[in-house]
């Protein structure tokens, strides 16, 4: 990095030189306009033309194989790199297996409309999400209950109580995370996305870090379904793991409020020591649970993901501990007017 001072011409317009080896490398001489952009986090921004739309434009993903599963990769990642519009090429054009595939795809994620188009071979995948229209902070609340709902019911289903199955939520959680992970892509490469999100860099990147932990623990809530439905005559110890469960969901509920809300540091602090306390009662439980006769060993799979719940929940309050530590520098300065 290297300072520049700013200087003062005419009738009072401020300027500072541009280094010559970045206008080289963009072609800038002199009468060459550039995008002069100013973000909320106050930083100012200097780009060619030739820059915009590098994220937007249309992306051709060619179809070399007639494996169904390769189209809804390549939607998944041309959602997740930002692309506004993806078309998909098959010389032969897609099967049928390939076109349901297409259809599971599109709908699994937010906004996205698919265009036949007029030639047989060629499918475009249209992403119609106005960022002006979307709330980051909201989606990750929303993905908290949608996770935290998935959990309670599948740890229920162990004595017969709640969903065993969690359903569409389990998709709903996948559409959530997929669009902020969209986001977060573009959003660092367009200061225009950041804007219209009404976030900056470091903003989004922490509440696409809380997304990514809330989606794996409706991974963990999955699975517990999954070995719920077997487990049956361990009333007792399924309580101890319910009980458990809701320490662990506790300690993930408090830890995306660090984030999506006001952040601590003292609770920052309650929310890891609440982490570290079930990580040791999971541990004290599975040793119970190995000592007594006739215990499911599937019990012990469930204590698992409740456990690694708590961890998730953990990370997240690692994030948001990072946050109220950088509010906390914030205020520094202010007080001291640097």
């Amino acid at each position: 990095m290297e300072t520049r001072k700013v200087q003062q011409v005419g009738g009072g317009t401020f300027t500072v030189s541009l280094p010559k080896e970045w206008a080289e490398a963009e072609g800038v001489t002199s009468g060459t306009e550039v995008e002069i952009h100013t973000h909320i986090d106050g930083t100012l921004a200097v780009r060619t033309a030739a820059r915009e739309g590098a994220v937007d434009g249309a992306v051709t993903a060619p179809v070399a194989t007639s494996e169904p599963a390769a189209v809804e990769r390549a939607v998944r990642a041309g959602y997740a790199a930002g692309a506004t519009e993806l078309r998909l090429e098959a010389e032969t054009g897609l099967s049928t297996d390939q076109r349901r595939a297409l259809e599971r795809a599109g709908r699994s994620l937010t906004g996205v409309a698919i265009d036949e188009g007029a030639s047989e071979g060629t499918v475009t995948v249209r992403t119609l999400v106005d960022p002006g229209e979307v709330s980051v902070r909201q989606s990750v609340r929303q993905l908290r209950f949608v996770a935290l709902s998935m959990h309670r019911d599948a740890v229920a289903g162990l004595d017969g109580d709640g969903m065993a199955n969690p359903g569409d939520r389990d998709d709903q959680a996948d559409r959530l995370y997929a669009m902020v992970e969209r986001h977060l892509t573009r959003g660092l490469a367009r200061l225009e996305e950041l804007d219209a999100l009404g976030l900056t860099r470091v903003e989004l990147f922490d509440l696409w870090a809380v997304a990514r932990e809330l989606e794996r623990v409706a991974d963990h809530a999955e699975r517990v379904a999954r070995v719920a439905a077997g487990v049956e005559g361990h009333p007792e110890a399924a309580g101890a793991v319910d009980d458990l469960a809701d320490q662990a969901r506790a300690v993930v509920g408090d830890a995306v409020g660090l984030v999506v809300d006001e952040p601590s540091l003292d609770a920052a602090h309650e929310v890891l020591s609440a982490r570290d306390r079930v990580r040791a009662e999971a541990v004290a439980l599975e040793r119970r649970l190995f000592e007594a006769a006739g215990a499911d060993y599937r019990l012990a799979r469930v204590l698992d993901s409740v456990s690694r719940t708590a961890e998730h929940g953990g990370n997240i309050a690692e994030v948001g501990l990072q946050r109220a530590l950088r509010r906390a520098r914030t205020e520094e300065r202010a007080v001291a007017g640097e």
